[in-house]
């Protein structure tokens, strides 16, 4: 990854600077990054990585990579993976700084052992729907339990019964001792201990109690000397809780900090309905290139620069909003532009007869691999008798400042020469099947010396030497910018655009014959677009990434 410099400032860097000039931490910065294993990380993650492991790089200091696998019943040594995979691809390393909650198992046991010896925590025989009603509201203060006041040696006992596993799921949970009409709903004597007689991926069936986030993250972060422990918004006011626990149990003390999350229109961020989305099949799977996934975007096309310029672009916010899916389009194609190699694939075509060109001749024109780049150089594009152009690259009763392919008019084949539409043919139905053209031989290269003008240029492919490829059209997985706003008595999956896949056959240049997946390409006047991983030889399939219009930026510069 490239050196980064001049960084714009933000309000979680003016806490760390003030904290470097004050000397606290010993003047270190400590950060981590840290998902459950739940499912795939998302666009909303991407931002976060960038954050944490942008700050540690900043401020040489260090991040690490933590997972918070405390519960096994929605945990996957796949999606462990599939983290790992996404950080590195985003190009951060976390160096040999790899945690998991799971590692502090026993720790957590001794803190909350500590709390029970304390007072300040107690075994409650209540089910979850009992703690939810007597835990009052933001009007009315909740009603403490009747367990509430168990002897510290009963509850020590009873807790010690819960690890060996002597109760079922949901017959004892363990609460802390706090406040139950405080005004903050999450102090209100929180569960921090539940029993899951459930397989962990990575300690078995050792345990069958699990604590719960808000008891974890503090102490994760506290036996890691983390110093800056960045959350988003939503963990606001589960803030004094976090503190809570630290300071009752007089460990190490790192400051939580909360920024705003991301949302992007046309898109859900939550793991919960990607996952509805995935096991509906409403999608091929977390790496569908529809999908916010860092795999979906991986796979769309996207590149790690451009995802890692939106996070930038977009900044850190106290406040949520919404941020326009264009602006994440607008990166995309900025990196696009600049590494693309152009080729020329016809999506939807329209065959063409060069009446006076000789039948058996073929030539080879030099074309270009990228304008932006000269050191990418250039290739051979061959020319026949028989070419495909695109279809709406045709009318047949044009309107005024129509400049392409017509009748009686002429249109510039890129690379080739100027063609005159001669003779329109159709079938039984009315539908054009092919043209009949004629082209000039002094307009080789695409000019003539008479100096006329030709304003229209369309790209081609030989008929006699392209090849099939499958091209995977994508526009957006939902129908409308909020996906959440749905129909009465409907959820999310009522806004599923139907049209958000289209699978065409395209002619392609013979370059593209074997091409490795992942690839990035600039289909001259379609798209910018991806070899994709079920390409064979001979048979390449590509998805589309992105249209070349950035509507993003014209309504930036209205």
């Amino acid at each position: 990854m490239e050196e980064e410099v001049s960084k714009p400032s933000n309000f979680i860097k003016t806490i760390i600077r003030r904290d470097l000039e004050e000397g606290k931490n010993e003047s270190r910065v400590h950060t981590r990054f840290p998902p459950e294993p739940n499912g795939y990380l998302h666009i909303g993650h991407a931002k976060s990585i960038c954050i944490n492991f942008g700050l540690a790089k900043e401020f040489g200091g260090k991040c690490n990579l933590r997972y918070d696998d405390t519960n096994p019943v929605k945990e996957d040594v796949e999606y462990v993976d599939s983290i790992r995979e996404d950080v590195r691809w985003l190009g951060f390393d976390w160096e040999d700084r790899e945690f998991y909650a799971s590692d502090y198992f026993e720790y957590f046991y001794e803190c909350a052992v500590n709390l029970i010896k304390k007072g300040k925590a107690y075994v409650c025989d209540l089910n979850a729907d009992e703690i939810r009603k007597t835990r009052g509201n933001l009007k009315e203060a909740g009603a403490e339990s009747p367990y509430r006041n168990r002897s510290v040696e009963e509850n020590l006992d009873l807790f010690q019964r819960m690890r060996n596993g002597e109760f079922a799921d949901g017959e004892r949970v363990l609460r802390a001792k706090i406040d139950m009409s405080s005004p903050n709903m999450n102090m209100r004597d929180p569960v921090i201990y539940r029993i899951a007689h459930a397989h962990h991926h990575r300690t078995g069936d050792k345990w069958c109690i699990y604590p719960m986030y808000d008891f974890a993250h503090g102490l994760e972060d506290s036996v890691e000397k983390i110093t800056h422990s960045i959350c988003t918004l939503e963990f606001e006011d589960h803030r004094p809780l976090y503190d809570w626990f630290l300071q009752e149990l007089g460990v190490f003390h790192p400051q939580q900090i909360e920024f705003a999350r991301l949302n992007l229109t046309y898109t859900v961020m939550s793991k919960r309905k990607l996952l509805t989305l995935v096991e509906k099949k409403l999608v091929s799977g977390w790496d569908d290139p529809r999908m916010p996934t860092i795999a979906g975007l991986r796979r769309r096309g996207f590149t790690p620069e451009s995802i890692r310029n939106f996070a930038e672009m977009i900044g850190v916010a106290k406040s949520n909003s919404i941020v326009d899916y264009g602006q994440l389009e607008f990166c995309l194609r900025e990196d696009l532009n600049k590494i693309a190699q152009r080729v020329m694939v016809v999506t939807d075509p329209l065959k063409v007869v060069i009446t006076n060109y000789p039948e058996d001749q073929v030539e080879w024109f030099d074309a270009e691999n990228n304008p932006e780049n000269e050191a990418d150089g250039t290739r051979k594009v061959p020319f026949c008798r028989e070419v495909y152009i695109e279809r709406d690259d045709f009318m047949e009763d044009p309107p005024k400042k129509y400049f392409r392919l017509s009748p009686g008019q002429e249109m510039r084949l890129k690379h080739a020469y100027y063609i005159k539409c001669e003779e329109v043919i159709k079938d039984a139905e009315g539908n054009i099947t092919e043209l009949h053209c004629s082209y000039d031989p002094a307009s080789r290269g695409g000019w003539t010396e008479d100096g006329r003008k030709v304003k229209g240029t369309a790209h081609w492919v030989s008929a006699r030497h392209c090849i099939e490829a499958e091209v995977r059209l994508y526009e957006h997985l939902f129908s409308t910018p909020n996906p959440d706003k749905a129909p009465e008595g409907m959820d999310f999956t009522a806004n599923i655009n139907p049209d958000s896949l289209k699978v065409v056959t395209a002619y392609a240049e013979p370059s593209l014959a074997e091409v490795e997946p992942m690839q990035k390409y600039q289909f001259l006047r379609v798209g910018y677009f991806t070899s994709d991983k079920d390409s064979v030889a001979g048979k390449p399939v590509f998805n589309k990434t992105v249209g070349l219009k950035d509507s993003w930026a014209k309504s930036q510069s209205n």
